[in-house]
């Protein structure tokens, strides 16, 4: 994305201004930080347009967030912090958070929840990227004592976002600290166990057609669950900047062709 931005920097000028507001004598940007950035990387551009609002320290927050949704959704993690700045640092009711964003304020809650009840370690994991928000998300279900041990499960083990969702559910339901400390050194049997069976190569219950189905399902589901931790655990940092403009379009057929699989098999399960 920085690279994509100095080569349109570079080839058109600034196609759009950025925004800031006047803060104790200053100007504070409000949006456009990856603008700024990619200028600051090209000895051509010296300066760049700005666009100037009125707007107060919480009213500036609220505009990040809404400037944001505009140009492209903000990650889980930016309105995390969003939130919690109106909350902690500015003092909002939650309600009065949810007003100024235009959400409910079970939202504001649960991104509240996504920085405040995870324990510090799962907390710098999550600011690196190293953590993903829907992972957080499911170990802040866990009193903040047993955080740092499913956290070093999901890095030992390379657990899917589902998988993740599974064992905390095992682990809720745990009935003393030798089942939970079993399901932390083999979660995956441990989710097997759970849901009573294994995924055979064949089912006797079913025709020879019926079988080959059952055969490329499980196929597809192992390829799946890899694909899934690899993008949960590396992703990016594991190619390069060149390696990505070419995967880049695969990925997005990927998620084209996974919507819509996803669809189909919803409606055969359904029927």
């Amino acid at each position: 994305m920085e690279r994509a931005l100095e080569a349109s920097l570079r080839r058109y000028g600034q196609m759009s201004p950025v925004v800031v507001f006047r803060w104790h004598d200053r100007y504070e940007l409000i949006d456009g930080f990856k603008r700024l950035a990619a200028a600051r990387a090209l000895r051509e551009v010296s300066s760049l347009c700005a666009r100037v609002i009125e707007a107060d320290e919480r009213s500036a927050k609220a505009a990040i967030y809404s400037l944001n949704r505009v140009s492209g959704k903000p990650s889980e993690l930016e309105e995390a912090w969003i939130v919690h700045a109106l909350v902690r640092d500015d003092g909002l009711p939650q309600v009065d958070v949810a007003e100024l964003l235009g959400r409910h304020k079970s939202w504001v809650c649960r991104r509240l929840a996504l920085i405040e009840r995870l324990e510090e370690a799962a907390q710098a994991e999550l600011k690196l990227g190293l953590l993903s928000p829907t992972c957080a998300r499911q170990l802040v279900r866990l009193p903040p004592g047993n955080q740092d041990a499913l956290l070093a499960v999901i890095r030992r083990e390379a657990l899917t976002t589902h998988e993740v969702a599974g064992v905390v559910d095992l682990l809720q339901r745990a009935p003393s600290r030798e089942l939970q400390q079993y399901i932390l050194d083999t979660p995956r049997e441990a989710l097997l166990q759970a849901e009573g069976r294994c995924l055979p190569s064949r089912d006797p219950r079913l025709s020879g057609r019926g079988n080959e189905v059952w055969k490329r399902l499980g196929v597809l589901l192992e390829l799946l669950a890899r694909m899934e931790r690899w993008l949960t655990h590396d992703g990016r940092a594991a190619v390069t900047p060149k390696d990505h403009a070419v995967l880049a379009p695969r990925f997005g057929r990927l998620a084209q062709v996974a919507t819509s699989v996803a669809a189909l098999a919803r409606d055969f399960e359904a029927a």
